[in-house]
């Protein structure tokens, strides 16, 4: 049977949570507990910053909240396992205690994410897709953490076609996660949109994006404030989130079920709009 994304799928998280995705878009905010955000700049480094920052996301309509502790821009300085853990796990840990939104931690570092779940995280998000760390999986296995298992180009050598690199570099993030006993259940798959693609690539992967449900599995795109955007608009970092809104309304379109975003509100209304031309589309149909 062939996958249909806007069909409920019961997405398995740690704690023995779970999350419904397909019928209706879910947004998950971003939080940065860095000085160096690419788009933010720091806004939130301190804890008690990016807890009420996160918070605020909740109440705008954010289901997820991603908590990082190093930034994944390009030139980005790196930061050590002891520095992420302290900038985040104080974090999720308040969070837990103070939202029921899920909490998700952004790291590629096993030993970070086998700490975050244990301060409260239920989702596990790899930007590495399990690729740099392969143990990740096996935490995820061992807590039954949800999983965003990300494409990206960097430090490999790509594909010609963008498709066809999503799909060369993601089966081998699901061997990895299947050899470790993660279930499918825990699975959702990020294309990775910017992560070493350039403005027409990462067009090319949103004209494409339909083609990603050969996978069978959710996916999550991550388009906010992305460089390509600017070049489309030529409008700065901070000043991206229409456009932003616009590429979670046409994604959604095409079957996208999560949507990493910097601004809650403009693409809660974006995914309200898409959602009930969707569901008016089901009527006619029927």
């Amino acid at each position: 049977m062939m996958y249909d994304p806007f069909q409920p799928f019961d997405w398995h998280l740690a704690h023995g949570r779970r999350l419904t995705l397909g019928p209706a878009g879910l947004l998950m905010a971003i939080i940065n507990v860095t000085p160096d955000s690419f788009s933010d700049g720091g806004a939130d480094r301190d804890s008690a910053g990016a807890v009420e920052r996160a918070l605020r996301a909740v109440e705008a309509g954010a289901g997820i909240l991603d908590i990082g502790g190093e930034s994944t821009r390009p030139g980005a300085a790196p930061v050590s396992p002891a520095e992420e853990q302290d900038r985040i796990l104080p974090v999720i840990s308040a969070l837990s205690a103070r939202t029921d939104a899920a909490i998700s931690v952004d790291t590629y570092r096993a030993e970070t994410a086998r700490l975050a779940v244990a301060a409260g995280a239920h989702i596990i998000n790899d930007v590495h897709g399990l690729q740099r760390e392969p143990d990740l999986a096996n935490v995820a296995a061992k807590t039954g953490a949800g999983l965003c298992v990300m494409h990206t180009g960097r430090d490999r050598t790509k594909m010609d076609d963008v498709i066809a690199d999503q799909f060369h570099f993601l089966h081998r993030s699901l061997e990895i996660a299947a050899a470790a006993g993660v279930s499918k259940a825990q699975i959702v798959l990020d294309p990775g949109f910017g992560f070493a693609k350039d403005t027409d690539e990462n067009l090319a992967l949103m004209t494409g994006f339909a083609a990603l449900h050969r996978f069978g599995a959710p996916l999550l795109a991550g388009t906010s404030r992305k460089r390509f955007i600017g070049a489309v608009t030529g409008r700065e970092a901070a000043e991206r989130d229409v456009a932003t809104a616009a590429t979670t309304a046409l994604l959604r379109i095409e079957g996208a079920a999560v949507f990493r975003v910097h601004d809650v509100a403009i693409n809660r209304d974006a995914l309200l709009m898409a959602d009930a031309m969707l569901a008016a589309r089901n009527k006619r149909q029927d």
